[in-house]
């Protein structure tokens, strides 16, 4: 019995004592490429450019990405659920696309169940930005000014169905107000013709405006998560600007194809759970005024499911379609 307690330990301290070994040693040789769904710029290739940084050390292999923006995400979705299952191509979800558009066209290139999750990677509460023609000067206030002029203002969106558009759709019956959808082809340009006036609001996530709030180019009435945004400290929450219950939240989660090895997820979703816990990703995604959150596989497929259910009732209640 002596003999086999010594064995068991001596085995066990072997494998702790080549565990940092193995760990250096990925599943390939070639670069793992992050297809991202959206143009540069913004929430998404933001997160995809500063966990590829972290994932390159961490994994000791060359992570890259790959913007594939267009469609509404599409192209980089069907992309995804195409490529080889290796763990080489990896797609990095914008939760809009990935629980709104099922919901929003009639027929996807591709299928939820053609994606595996790997790990939750960022949150994004979102801001209420607007061009300073607008003369409210706080929440309620512009509310009351978006109900004494229906459909006289013009909101900008990412595209359809991406959660600015959506998102706003739920502001809109939340506030029982009535706008104009403008939709872009990603946050830059919806920034540009705010900026110019062309179109006088946008909610969207703050790395997209933080900058141009900061310097008094646009105004931000509140920000829609439970607490203040820490790039934004002088604009309110919904709750406490006179809004209770209205919260929006975007999500950024990497994914696999479907079918790709449990031991290559695995690894996988361990990677990211230590590039996101680095000091230097903590203060990068800081900056970029959005935050590290890690889920596991499990626990990022139950926020899919729950949030797709949310979403395609919305959609449907407020016949937003793609199509």
């Amino acid at each position: 019995m002596l003999n086999r307690r010594f064995a068991m330990s001596s085995t066990l301290g072997l494998m702790m004592a080549l565990a940092p070994t193995a760990w250096s040693q990925t599943w390939t040789e070639k670069p793992i490429t992050l297809l991202v769904p959206n143009p540069p710029g913004g929430l998404v290739d933001n997160t995809a450019r500063i966990v590829a940084a972290s994932l390159t050390k961490v994994l000791k292999q060359t992570v890259v990405v790959e913007n594939k923006g267009g469609a509404s995400g599409n192209i980089a979705y069907q992309q995804a659920t195409l490529a080889p299952k290796d763990g080489n191509t990896l797609l990095v979800s914008y939760s809009a696309y990935h629980v709104g558009n099922p919901a929003m066209f009639s027929k996807l290139p591709w299928a939820q169940k053609d994606l595996v999750p790997v790990a939750l990677l960022t949150t994004a509460t979102n801001v209420v930005a607007a061009h300073p023609s607008v003369p409210a000067k706080s929440l309620t206030e512009f509310i009351a000014h978006l109900k004494a002029n229906p459909g006289k203002l013009n909101y900008a969106s990412q595209g359809n169905g991406s959660l600015s558009h959506v998102g706003t759709a739920l502001w809109e019956q939340a506030t029982e107000t009535d706008m104009v959808h403008v939709a872009y082809k990603g946050s830059g340009p919806a920034v540009v013709d705010l900026l110019s006036g062309n179109v006088q609001v946008f909610i969207t996530t703050p790395p997209s405006v933080m900058q141009h709030v900061n310097t008094g180019k646009l105004k931000a009435y509140a920000v829609t998560g439970k607490t203040r945004h820490p790039g934004l400290p002088n604009v309110p929450t919904t709750a406490e600007a006179g809004l209770a219950g209205f919260e929006l939240e975007a999500w950024v989660g990497l994914f696999a194809p479907a079918g790709t090895p449990a031991p290559v997820i695995a690894q996988l979703t361990e990677a990211v759970k230590r590039a996101l816990d680095t000091q230097e990703v903590k203060e990068n995604v800081a900056k970029q005024g959005i935050e590290a959150r890690y889920l596991n596989p499990q626990q990022l497929g139950a926020l899919v499911e729950k949030d797709t259910a949310y979403w395609g009732k919305l959609i449907k209640s407020r016949h937003i379609t793609a199509d």
